[in-house]
């Protein structure tokens, strides 16, 4: 009698988990998956392309005619048909035109380059198209940035961490069998990028922007501030106040998906129930990134652009985009312009670090939230910048594209204002680390008010930020202008001695007053037979990493089902066995 007790409720508690589980899918499935190991899918393009062990070798295969004139035109940022070729590999009729906003402009400004930056369209005239699973690739000039370097480390601090962001990785890019440079590959923020970091969850993305340069015909373009959404501070509780968000849909999105985030907004600002219309953790790993980088050129500058917005079930996440400023590329923050050096920006503080927005205020006031940023700061600190994940990124980095850099005909440095930068940028990281960790330790203020009422700080007089390349309207190369950039090199070469070697273990150790530091989704593979099929739909994508028939995104995309299937199952084959042998008593 005492067994059977149990049995029954054994039975019955098998039964309440699997009912549980099959209504979590239906009514929960991102919560249920993350503890089944996450919501993304696996996409073959992750090591096809973003295998930072080889440099991509991207040939743009084009009608001479139609590349000259989509230059010429680079403003209207219009599509033109080219057919690609990836590590051998082609792909037929992908869409091709330049992108960019403050570089494009000026590129276009400056009779002296033509090096835009450029977006790769996979599906734009191929329904269903993809590379290896992607739908869009980017590829960045480099732009204002003489290191070639800063917007690669960034996102490899956000993949250390384990922040959403784009995967990287650095392409030779020709044109018709031509070397052009050597770029920085990006993973586009649209459907495939969704579909890795959040499978089918069904978000909705966005793109804020408030400010426009150069958009529109003939360069006349405009430029706007002021609350229209961009910032992601709450105004009302009416959508139309928020016209730069919607503006910016990535996705197809509804009224009601934006009432979503106008919630979301509200919540956030009263700072109630931030867990539920906030993604935390990830935030919390994006804004010690982003701190860190010190880029002005965003939320953190005075200009509410370069991220994106990503809802989903009614929490908000922010998404980083566009790392060729940081460390200071924005001008006045050390550049000889205005007479300084680095000290400024390596000092940036790092709480109230956001000046274009309000959207983080209520987080940093709770004392848990705030001490698992610091948390994450100080992984960055110990864990990437001196325990050795900066110094493999960089030595790796300088031995795949020192030679590239050389021989690149439409870089916007020399190589040696490269290898001066270089050298520059090395110092900086290290310095910033070390001012970030007196930060967090106290012994440097760690807010603006607080640095500008004290003198604690680490020391970077020997360094100019704009060594490493900076904005610049006037010229297009991103800097230097005349003589100053003639002598740049020669200068940066005095002020930074050479290496002899890792300097991690000194450049930990603090700073004493006037020390110096030590020297030292869907789509096709590559067109069968060379042609195109007519419908573009010919062959599904092999999106797992060791090149099955699709096997495994189909069994990563029904895990969950099949799981509670398993036990549903399971409990109900114990019942009946349990009945039958009740019966045959």
């Amino acid at each position: 009698m005492m067994a059977q007790k149990y049995m029954t409720k054994i039975t019955a508690l098998l039964m309440a988990v699997a009912v549980s589980l099959c209504l979590g899918a239906m009514f929960f499935p991102e919560r249920i998956a993350e503890a089944f190991g996450g919501p993304g899918i696996a996409m073959e393009y992750v090591s096809r392309l973003f295998n930072k062990e080889e440099i991509l070798r991207v040939n743009i295969i084009m009608d001479e005619t139609d590349w000259e004139d989509m230059l010429a035109n680079a403003l209207a940022e219009t599509y033109y048909p080219c057919d690609v070729e990836i590590n051998g590999e082609m792909f037929y009729q992908v869409g091709i035109r330049p992108k960019g906003n403050t570089s494009l402009t000026a590129i276009a400004s400056d009779p002296d380059t033509d090096r835009y930056s450029l977006k790769l369209e996979f599906d734009q005239y191929v329904d269903g198209q993809t590379c290896y699973g992607l739908d869009k690739l980017i590829l960045n000039n480099n732009y204002a940035d003489a290191t070639s370097m800063k917007e690669a480390l960034v996102y490899d601090m956000y993949a250390y961490l384990g922040v959403d962001a784009s995967l990287y990785n650095y392409a030779e890019i020709s044109v018709n069998g031509q070397y052009q440079g050597v770029y920085l590959a990006l993973e586009a923020v649209e459907e495939s990028f969704l579909l890795r970091n959040y499978g089918t969850e069904n978000g909705k993305l966005y793109k804020p922007e408030s400010m426009n340069m150069g958009k529109g015909g003939g360069g006349a373009g405009g430029f706007s501030m002021g609350e229209n959404g961009a910032s992601l501070n709450y105004i009302d509780g009416d959508p139309d106040s928020y016209p730069a968000i919607w503006e910016g849909e990535v996705t197809d999105t509804t009224d009601g998906d934006h009432k979503r985030v106008v919630k979301a907004l509200r919540h956030i600002f009263e700072g109630t129930d931030l867990e539920n219309y906030m993604d935390i953790d990830n935030l919390l790993k994006y804004m010690a990134v982003h701190i860190f980088s010190v880029n002005e050129d965003s939320l953190s500058g005075m200009m509410a652009h370069n991220y994106y917005l990503y809802e989903s079930g009614g929490r908000l996440n922010i998404l980083p985009w566009d790392y060729n400023l940081a460390f200071g590329g924005m001008g006045g923050m050390g550049g000889r312009d205005d007479g300084g050096n680095a000290t400024s920006m390596v000092n940036d503080a790092i709480d109230n670090a956001f000046s274009a927005t309000e959207f983080f205020d209520t987080l940093m006031e709770n004392e848990e939230y705030h001490a698992r940023y610091y948390g994450y700061l100080q992984r960055l600190v110990e864990e990437y910048v001196y325990g050795g994940g900066f110094e493999e990124f960089y030595q790796s980095t300088r031995s795949r594209i020192d030679s590239l850099v050389e021989s690149d005909p439409t870089a916007f440095y020399t190589y040696e204002e490269y290898e001066a930068a270089a050298d520059t940028f090395y110092q900086v990281v290290q310095l910033r680390g070390q001012s970030v960790r007196g930060q967090l330790n106290g012994e440097i203020p760690s807010t603006e008010e607080g640095r500008r009422e004290s003198d604690a700080g680490v020391d970077a007089l020997h360094l100019y930020t704009d060594v490493m390349g900076s904005m610049s309207m006037g010229d297009g190369m991103g800097g230097w202008n005349g003589e100053e950039r003639e002598g740049a090199s020669d200068k940066a070469k005095e002020n930074f001695p050479e290496r002899e070697g890792p300097f991690l273990e000194a450049m930990a150790q603090p700073v004493e007053d006037g020390q110096q530091p030590p020297e030292n989704g869907m789509g096709n593979m590559p067109w069968k037979g060379g042609q195109p099929p007519e419908n573009g739909m010919e062959d599904m994508p092999r999106m797992n990493a060791d090149g099955g028939a699709g096997e495994e995104t189909l069994r990563d995309n029904l895990t969950l089902y099949g799981v509670c299937f398993v036990v549903l199952t399971a409990a109900l084959a114990f019942a009946k066995l349990y009945r039958r042998r009740l019966w045959n008593r």
